[in-house]
């Protein structure tokens, strides 16, 4: 039996590379979504355009405004002569971000006051305008605290400080690049599986199979070989440029992220064996994988928090693979934990991937018939 199944793998590997397009899909594809999502695709907000319009011109203001343009989140690329002007810039788009510091800043300062300075922040961005007015929030802060007390005033006694866990520099980038893993190895091996056995049928050879003393679940498992491969290959190498080349943290260990890597893998290759099982041609196993992958991954937590969905779609994330490979991934990677954190998730991967594959097995055995 694991002779056959050897052979029959090593044939479904050279069928697989010896079509340049697949060849495309399973090595470049993988590249381009890597960089799309280190480069393009991240939250972070830097270089802010900025507009300054300084009123009280004191030694105070002008330290402010050092501060702004020393902090690296805002570019000081317009100075507008009156508020007016400022508005205009907002309206026009040109910049996204008006700070006015009033007269009398510096004279409220000394007197232990609260000294006026208005900041007027493009909206139509709500999560750019939100993090900017964070970072506002910040600068001036700092910027507050370190200014000396007034004579005959005293200073604030309470403060508190701020720490954040496993991503301390709250870079995006660290959130989304383990995630890609996942995303790559669904949709590559999705597309790899349901098309494998529908190419067999659609070219009149899978009846040749059949009559060859190879047993459908020996095909079936023959067929899953290819794209388990690719999909560890993948793992490997999206892990590799993410840690060597965007520096990415990773944690954990290596072999727990191999292993649940293979329990997911199951689900992945299940859910494409089902879907050659409905599938009559390679472009109907090709609209039928994007068609599961898209509402797979918005209902995974990839981008969107889970807890944010109406209930009902809740729900149905339970259903999704991608749901808890996601959890383990970025566990692995941020926070450095392993099985005896992570087994809730390894387990319904277990369960869920088991029932997949067996069910889609049976189907497809079923379909030989």
């Amino acid at each position: 039996m694991m002779e056959r199944i050897k052979y029959l793998a090593i044939k479904e590997l050279i069928q697989t590379f010896r079509d340049r397009r697949r060849r495309i899909l399973i090595t470049i594809s993988p590249l381009i979504q890597l960089f799309l999502f280190g480069y393009v695709a991240i939250l972070d907000v830097n270089n802010v355009s900025t507009a300054l319009l300084d009123l009280d011109k004191s030694q105070e203001s002008r330290e402010l405004a050092r501060r702004f343009e020393g902090s690296g989140y805002f570019t000081i690329t317009a100075l507008p002569g009156s508020p007016e002007e400022m508005g205009h810039l907002l309206d026009r788009g040109a910049v996204l971000v008006a700070i006015q510091i009033n007269r009398g800043f510096s004279r409220d300062i000394k007197k232990g006051v609260p000294a006026g300075l208005q900041v007027l922040v493009d909206g139509t961005d709500s999560n750019t305008a939100l993090i900017a007015m964070g970072y506002v929030s910040t600068i001036v802060g700092i910027f507050s605290r370190d200014l000396p007390a007034p004579a005959g005033v005293t200073a604030e006694k309470a403060y508190f400080r701020t720490r954040v866990w496993y991503n301390p520099d709250l870079k995006s980038r660290n959130f989304f690049l383990p995630g890609v893993i996942a995303l790559i190895i669904m949709l590559t091996c999705l597309m790899v599986t349901s098309m494998a056995i529908v190419r067999e049928r659609e070219v009149g050879t899978i009846e040749q199979l059949m009559v060859t003393p190879i047993r459908p679940l020996e095909l079936v498992l023959a067929k899953m070989v290819p794209a388990s491969v690719i999909g560890i290959a993948q793992m490997v190498l999206v892990t590799a440029l993410g840690v060597l080349w965007f520096h990415v943290p990773i944690k954990g260990t290596f072999p727990f992220l191999f292993l649940c890597t293979g329990v997911y893998l199951l689900s992945v290759l299940g859910i494409g064996l089902f879907i050659s099982t409905i599938s009559k041609t390679q472009q109907q196993a090709l609209m039928a994988s994007f068609l599961f992958f898209q509402p797979a991954v918005l209902l995974s937590g990839f981008a969107t928090p889970i807890e944010n969905m109406p209930q009902v779609f809740q729900y149905i994330t339970y259903a999704s693979p991608l749901r808890y490979f996601l959890v383990i991934v970025r566990g692995v990677f941020l926070k450095g934990v392993g099985m005896e954190v992570l087994w809730p998730q390894v387990l319904a991967l277990l369960v869920l991937g088991t029932a997949i594959f067996l069910l889609s097995a049976m189907r497809f055995k079923k379909r030989l018939a």
